[in-house]
């Protein structure tokens, strides 16, 4: 194929005048042959035109196939090779020359041809059915590929583009590895750009054609690397970037590393503060907490609810005994949030999680714990059939159960009280009395006395059975093990372990009765008659501990977000078996109680697997991938989100210089006066 800008040249070499302008001739498209138009000059191409344009539609046909049926022996190469034999294909579409020979208008316009060697044989057409032969081929006289695609060959390397994050599988379970810079220029520095030439455009149209090799270019953004290979003139002739791209240009290992901040329970400034020791660049804090109340709260809410409903599918028909407990976010009555949780007591699993902002309450965070309750039974009371619910010893919660006159009577639900926290509340007001001057030995037998009451909680069935029981303490403590009205169940004792007994009628004898008869403590004595206890509820209030720290603060969706992660943590993982040895022995690990002064022993358990977490995070990818539209640039405050009832403080603040003016320094308000520059009206 000749362009057009070199036909004159082409023209020259074959001897045809440039004044020679062919005309397009009245002619008709045979199926299957080539339209061609001789450009051989003087007579014979005037016969040769007027033979065309003069000839019916079926003899032009009939020529066509009988020069279609010449065989290749017929021809003669010095024939076929000589340039008078040549045609030109002409465009079929454009505008139409004249007829004038004095016409010069094809020095402006040029229109697309190709110039046949052999055109005008006869076998000419025959040729054109033999394969084509490449650049590379002539040069080096080799034999042509064998073309398996119809699609034309590209001569010019294809580079990659950015990988893609298109679904959640293309990113989630990946390995990932640090990054250090001298490691990535070291392997740069061994490779070759499969691109010969720099493809672009200077600002004067031209192309650049800037030859290899080409500089590189490592950037640094966010946690990910990029290396770019530039051309002089400034052309990026390709970009590597060593993390996926999610839509919209985010970078899937910075999207990730928000992700699994939240999902781990760490925090942004702590990790934040790890990279930068290590020199590793990290997303701004508005971008981390975009992505994550953007795409992470709602997904844990949303798992966090069908986890709950397996559960309570499993409750269904069942007499249910909860338990319930609140924790507040900070100790004191300053709590900004609280968190009521609802365990089943045999399978030990955690069946719903409510959160509480003071400002839900009317600021008032002694309140909290009560509206989690209120939440929690009216939603729980809708799905299973709660029978009996035990919490610690909270005033307001006692009287919302009260069966006389508590606002949830008509429910029927039994109301206990923990066996643990009523033996810790005994064992307070022992050791308080036991301080006081001449009472020391009630120091002794306190553990005593609260085994006694443990044991007579978990034997008797009503309360004059306990009652019963229970006496029998103060008869003990004096060496009595026989009396009127009954007698102690202990075998012979024949060592004391070295305490001294309490005499009778004595300061601290008549301490303990006091305690022991105290008829406001025997008031709530049947309600710890069911023997129940709150202790895997407590464990796992101490391990939110993990998500939510006490020591920092959280928005409220940030809060509740975490709480359900150490509820998912939890449910999944408190059925988890003991390890054991090889042999089939488990594996005992000794504790120190500092409160106790005793060493303790429990079961080593297995590790845990966390294979929630990558449901987890296929459903927070899915939802960056699947939205269609990128990440705010503003965050906006949810319809249930608390603060929209008010900021916390319950007055609005003054303004600053107000503040400044009134601000006591110790000892130093005229220095501080002038570092702010404030000047008196």
């Amino acid at each position: 194929m000749i362009c057009p800008s070199n036909l004159s040249s082409y023209e020259r070499t074959l001897g045809i005048r440039n004044t020679s302008t062919p005309m397009k001739s009245n002619r008709y498209e045979v199926p299957g042959a080539p339209i061609l138009s001789s450009i051989s000059s003087g007579t014979e191409r005037d016969e040769h035109l007027s033979a065309i344009a003069e000839a019916p539609e079926m003899d032009i046909l009939e020529q066509s196939l009988h020069d279609m049926s010449i065989v290749e022996e017929d021809l003669d190469e010095d024939a076929f090779n000589d340039h008078m034999n040549s045609v030109i294909d002409w465009a079929e579409e454009g505008p139409k020359f004249h007829s004038d020979p004095e016409d010069s208008s094809d020095e402006e316009y040029l229109p697309p041809i190709s110039l046949r060697m052999g055109g005008a044989l006869k076998g000419a057409q025959v040729i054109d059915n033999l394969p084509t032969i490449g650049i590379d081929e002539t040069v080096h006289d080799l034999c042509a590929p064998e073309v398996l695609s119809n699609e034309p060959l590209s001569l010019e390397p294809i580079l990659p583009g950015p990988q893609k994050v298109l679904r959640e599988d293309d990113i989630v379970g990946v390995r990932a590895a640090l990054l250090y810079e001298n490691s990535l220029r070291q392997l740069v520095s061994f490779l070759t750009l499969p691109v010969d030439t720099c493809t672009g455009v200077l600002r004067n149209g031209v192309v650049c054609n800037s030859v290899a090799p080409f500089p590189t270019v490592i950037n640094i953004k966010g946690t990910a690397m990029s290396v770019e290979w530039i051309c002089p003139n400034g052309h990026c002739l390709w970009r590597w970037n060593s993390q996926p791209m999610l839509n919209f240009g985010m970078q899937a290992g910075d999207f990730l590393l928000s992700t699994n901040i939240l999902l781990s329970g760490n925090n942004y400034a702590k990790v934040a503060l790890l990279l930068k020791f290590m020199n590793i660049r990290m997303v701004n804090p508005t971008t981390h907490y975009t992505i994550q109340d953007t795409y992470c709260v709602d997904a844990i809410k949303e798992y966090w609810e069908e986890k709950r409903l397996e559960v309570i599918s499993r409750l269904q028909g069942k007499d249910v005994v909860l338990l319930g407990d609140g924790r507040n976010d900070s100790p004191g009555h300053c709590a900004q949030y609280c968190s009521y949780t609802t365990m089943e007591l045999d399978s030990k699993e955690i069946v719903y999680v409510t959160s509480i902002d003071k400002r839900q309450t009317n600021w008032n965070s002694n309140a909290m714990e009560k509206e989690g309750f209120i939440q929690t039974l009216e939603k729980l009371t809708k799905e299973i059939k709660v029978v009996e619910f035990c919490t610690d010893a909270h005033v307001q919660i006692g009287a919302l159960l009260n069966p006389d006159k508590g606002k949830y009577k008509e429910l029927g639900i039994h109301y206990s009280l923990d066996i643990w926290h009523g033996a810790k509340n005994l064992s307070k007001t022992i050791a308080a009395a036991g301080k006081l001057k001449g009472q020391s030995i009630l120091l002794h037998w306190l553990k005593d006395v609260v085994n006694h009451f443990w044991w007579c909680c978990k034997t008797a069935d009503t309360f004059q059975q306990f009652l019963a029981l229970w006496i029998g303490v103060l008869h003990h403590v004096c060496n009595q093990h026989t009396w009127a009205t009954g007698s102690c169940q202990h075998d012979h004792l024949e060592d004391t372990h070295g305490k001294q007994w309490i005499e009778r009628d004595s300061q601290s004898h008549k301490a303990l009765v006091s305690i022991v008869l105290n008829k406001r403590w025997q008031k709530n004595v049947h309600k710890f008659l069911r023997f129940r206890s709150t202790s895997h509820l407590e464990s796992f209030q101490n391990h939110i501990l993990m998500y939510a720290s006490k020591h920092l603060a959280f928005t409220p969706q940030g809060y509740q977000s975490r709480v359900l992660l150490a509820a998912l943590d939890y449910n999944f993982h408190c059925k988890r078996p003991t390890y054991r040895t090889a042999e089939g022995q488990q594996v005992l690990r000794k504790k120190y109680n500092k409160n106790a002064r005793r060493y303790s022993l429990y079961a080593l358990k297995c590790g845990k697997s966390y294979d929630y977490i990558p449901e987890l995070q296929a459903r927070i990818v899915k939802g960056r991938v699947g939205s269609g539209v990128g990440m705010p640039r503003k965050r906006t405050l949810r319809p249930d989100d608390p603060r929209q009832l008010g900021v916390v403080p319950p007055i609005p603040p003054p303004p600053m210089s107000e503040l400044i003016r009134t601000h006591v320094s110790r000892g130093l308000g005229s220095a501080f006066d002038a570092a702010t520059n404030i000047q008196e009206d």
